[in-house]
């Protein structure tokens, strides 16, 4: 078989990452590299010739996914040019739906990558990214007439979140549209 051309080499490696962000959002990253790359639709062989390790796949993937969600919410604030109170309200309003939790796999990785970031220490470009992933989206979400926007940045993502985790977590029972309405009207009441 003749080797790839350097384009397809590229556009293999994209597909790789962009495949291993949604599998690694949907089922966490203990997914094997050969789930993976048969979900890629290339070879077991061929990942190593795109990457030195796992470890190296999931740091790019962390990357990408957080890129992903940097570009969405640059596309609500335009989307709503440039109201920041519209646009969080519209990303509360996606982020909590029952849409939003039955699709992990284009989700949130803040949620998402949350226990396998955790778990991994803390010596990897996936920690730094997801750690430089969490401060944007919370400096994303705060107020921006608030005298400490950072507090309740912070404080509104880990609402989000955590509603989102346990929503997840309580899917096929009442409790879990349950838990994604309380969190919505507390992020949303107003006065």
């Amino acid at each position: 078989m003749g080797r790839v051309s350097q384009a397809q080499a590229e556009e293999n490696r994209r597909r790789v990452v962009d495949t291993a962000s949604r599998l690694f959002r949907e089922q966490g990253t203990h997914v094997s590299v050969a789930d993976l790359m048969k979900a890629a639709g290339l070879t077991h062989g061929a990942f190593y010739k795109q990457f030195a390790s796992k470890e190296a796949l999931v740091d790019e993937a962390t990357t990408h996914a957080f890129d992903e969600l940097t570009r969405r919410h640059a596309a609500d604030l335009d989307r709503h040019e440039g109201q920041r109170d519209i646009a969080q309200r519209a990303l509360i309003d996606a982020y909590l739906s029952v849409e939003h939790r039955d699709d992990a796999a284009d989700g949130c990785p803040v949620a998402a990558l949350a226990v396998d970031v955790a778990r991994e220490g803390g010596g990897r470009d996936a920690r730094r990214t997801y750690t430089e992933g969490v401060a944007d989206f919370a400096a994303f979400l705060a107020p921006a007439d608030a005298s400490d926007g950072s507090e309740e940045g912070i404080t509104r993502l880990c609402t989000l979140f955590g509603a989102l985790v346990l929503s997840r977590a309580t899917q096929g029972s009442p409790l879990s549209e349950e838990i994604l309405a309380a969190a919505h009207a507390a992020l949303t009441e107003t006065g």
